[in-house]
């Protein structure tokens, strides 16, 4: 591009879900309680794991973990995208949109490698129950929760230093509710190979390694399950995975659907609606499905309101 068509972007705007402004209300009120819904609901899972001693185990300290996770991943996007319906504007200030950006790669790939830890929590208990507390201690919870913020954090860092060096056109915008990477890097008017590169690298290999560890995981697990004999104990031991084996399978399609709706130039129903399942509707499914299909944590939340 010429360099009269570049400047120094002081904000970006956001198109949003719909242009049209009968939809507008309707857009709000949903994304609002879904938000609402998400945020409550996590906040009860965290807090029945931290009250009642018998969920103070390796399982639960990730569960715990992930609901936090949610909760901030949600926060990144939605809140913003309901101060512009209420205000009806669509800017975002630039500072503001690499914040956003930043906090929305860091979350979403915590929960990809909290994900992959809790599938090794649940190999090592059902393929070694006699080393789980042995192997699972504390120390180890622990590093594998510090090692996975240092991972995202760097890697957000990294990306978010690779977009400063960006300059960008006068057509400023993102065909999106929110700051996505993607989108900004087509806004560039100067090279952006080395983002690209740095981009489809690291998040291939964020989404190919921690996919390969869950896959693992459950073949190993179900291996041993195919060794019970007894109908009753092969679904009495699946049944402690069955509800982060339905998050896993939530995450990933959400997410496929993101990665391959990314790369189009024009904005799209079907991007939308993965980009909508992936930041919002499954960080609001998961304290549902982990207190539906679990006994303790439905038993944790009944004598957290008992006290209450």
């Amino acid at each position: 591009m010429e360099a009269g068509n570049q400047t120094a972007t002081s904000k970006f705007i956001l198109l949003g879900l719909s242009e049209d402004v009968n939809l507008q209300p309707l857009l709000f009120g949903l994304f609002l309680y879904m938000y609402l819904v998400c945020v409550i609901g996590n906040l009860l899972i965290i807090l029945a794991i931290s009250s009642d001693s018998h969920l103070h185990t390796p399982m639960y300290f990730f569960l715990s973990n992930l609901s936090f996770t949610d909760i901030c991943f949600t926060t990144t996007t939605v809140p913003k995208m309901l101060v512009n319906i209420h205000t009806q504007s669509k800017d975002i200030m630039y500072e503001g949109c690499l914040t956003q950006m930043y906090f929305f790669m860091l979350f979403a790939g915590l929960d990809d490698l909290l994900l992959t830890v809790m599938a090794y929590d649940r190999f090592v208990a059902i393929c070694h129950p006699l080393h789980y507390t042995v192997i699972m201690n504390p120390r180890l919870c622990n590093i594998l929760l510090l090692l996975s913020w240092l991972i995202c954090l760097t890697y957000s860092l990294l990306q978010s230093l690779m977009v400063l060096r960006v300059s960008f056109c006068k057509e400023t915008e993102i065909p999106h509710f929110f700051c996505e990477l993607a989108q900004i890097l087509k806004l560039a008017c100067s090279d952006t190979l080395a983002n690209n590169i740095l981009q489809y690298f690291v998040t291939s290999l964020l989404g190919v390694i921690p996919l390969t560890g869950i896959l693992f995981s459950y073949s190993r697990i179900v291996s041993s399950i195919m060794g019970i004999s007894s109908i009753r104990g092969k679904y009495k031991v699946f049944s402690t995975c069955g509800s982060h084996l339905s998050v896993v399978s939530l995450f990933y399609g959400a997410g496929l659907g993101v990665y391959l709706t990314s790369g189009t130039n024009q904005p799209s129903r079907k991007g939308s609606v993965a980009s909508v399942m992936y930041t919002v509707v499954t960080p609001m499914l998961n304290p549902f499905i982990y207190s539906l299909r679990n006994r303790d944590i439905k038993e944790a939340l009944r004598r957290l309101f008992s006290r209450a």
